[in-house]
């Protein structure tokens, strides 16, 4: 993607590139849009975390924002390394540097949260080194937050799910699910699907998938993770190419992990009948609309998984834990509902139908604002 071709009438409104020379630290803050509200939109800390692929997720931010009925605008943000190749020492100080290099722009315009690789620790040092708590949602209890680890994003993952279920006549006692990737999102959607009656029968990790028809058992799957590391070690499972998970035949299908794990070539091989985007950015728009045309219904990421910038809100005006998860299932049924119900009537693909919902919300509010101003 060439640089021009990021802005558009919605943004970005800021594109901040650092650089630390002494730690070797590079990073990328990208605020998409403040029309509602300050950026909002977590820091991923990887490899190869690029410019365009934080443009991306800031955007996707805007929309789930604004869907969500935040008062936030879009943002996100990167930090370009390996935390597996720092101690735990340095990784603080780098993210301590990042933030520190953010001044200025943090608070007033963004406010972090945690993404790829960063916690609720991560948090508190971004938060200490600006100066301001308000600078970062995701922190410790110690500090008044209400850390992702609570498993906000899963919870309200379930809670789409069980609206697209409920839209196709499906009982959720009766359907089969796979979950790519059994971290902070994918793990708590195992929780939360099959203590509803739904029988896991495959989720994957970094190793690989581990597939169980008769289903696996989601106590039994956490031991394994956190005694083996990684789920693959599933006694009585088949071990296949974590690529391969999602060509599962099941009902729903759940990515829970890295962006663009469907691609055009995959989708003749999909086998659910649901998907459920509880990650971002884990298709392009062409293969949610060729899916669409084979009768799988798709809930787009900024519908389904804005339960963590939800439950990011409640921490931001001072809510408790009751608080966050009755105000994540209120805010994703009733949004999703409205956008299949909207992409029914409108014969639409469900993310067509939320893109047109938020988009006037923030285009209206972009107008207002500059009428405002004049």
């Amino acid at each position: 993607m060439q640089d021009e071709q990021m802005f558009d009438a919605v943004g970005p409104e800021r594109v901040v590139e650092v650089y630390h020379p002494k730690l070797g630290m590079r990073g990328v803050l990208v605020v998409d849009n403040t029309a509602l509200g300050p950026g909002k939109g977590g820091i991923r800390f990887t490899p190869t975390v690029s410019k365009e692929e934080v443009f991306r997720l800031a955007r996707t931010m805007t929309w789930k924002n604004a869907m969500a009925g935040l008062p936030f605008g879009g943002a996100k943000a990167g930090i370009i390394g390996d935390p597996r190749k720092l101690t735990k020492e340095q990784k603080e100080e780098w993210v301590a540097a990042f933030s520190r290099l953010l001044k200025g722009v943090c608070p007033e315009y963004y406010c972090a949260g945690p993404d790829i690789s960063m916690a609720e620790r991560d948090m508190e040092v971004f938060a200490n080194a600006n100066g301001d708590k308000k600078a970062c949602t995701g922190k410790p209890k110690s500090m008044g937050g209400l850390p992702h680890e609570l498993g906000s994003t899963g919870f309200g993952v379930f809670h789409a799910a069980l609206v697209a279920l409920e839209h196709l006549k499906l009982d959720v006692r009766n359907v089969t699910f796979a979950v790519e990737g059994f971290g902070n999102v994918g793990e708590f959607v195992c929780k939360f699907m099959t203590e509803a009656g739904a029988r896991l029968v495959a989720v994957s990790d970094s190793k690989g998938a581990c597939v169980l028809e008769s289903g696996l058992e989601y106590d039994a799957l956490m031991d394994v993770k956190k005694g083996k590391g990684t789920v693959t070690a599933y006694p009585g499972c088949t071990v296949r190419p974590a690529y391969e998970l999602i060509y599962q035949d099941v009902d729903v299908l759940f990515t829970a992990a890295i962006p663009d794990v469907v691609k055009k070539e995959d989708v003749p091989k999909i086998k659910a009948r649901l998907i459920v985007e509880g990650s971002n950015i884990p298709m392009s728009v062409e293969c949610e609309e060729e899916l669409h045309k084979r009768g799988v219904l798709v809930v787009p990421d900024f519908v389904a998984n804005a339960g963590g910038v939800i439950s990011s809100y409640v921490e931001y005006i001072g809510g408790t834990e009751e608080q966050m998860f009755r105000t994540v299932e209120e805010k994703i049924v009733k949004n999703t509902r409205v956008v299949l119900d909207h992409a029914k009537e409108e014969g639409v693909i469900p993310r067509k139908a939320a893109l047109a919902i938020a988009r006037k919300r923030v285009l209206e509010k972009c107008v207002s604002c500059r009428q405002e101003k004049s």
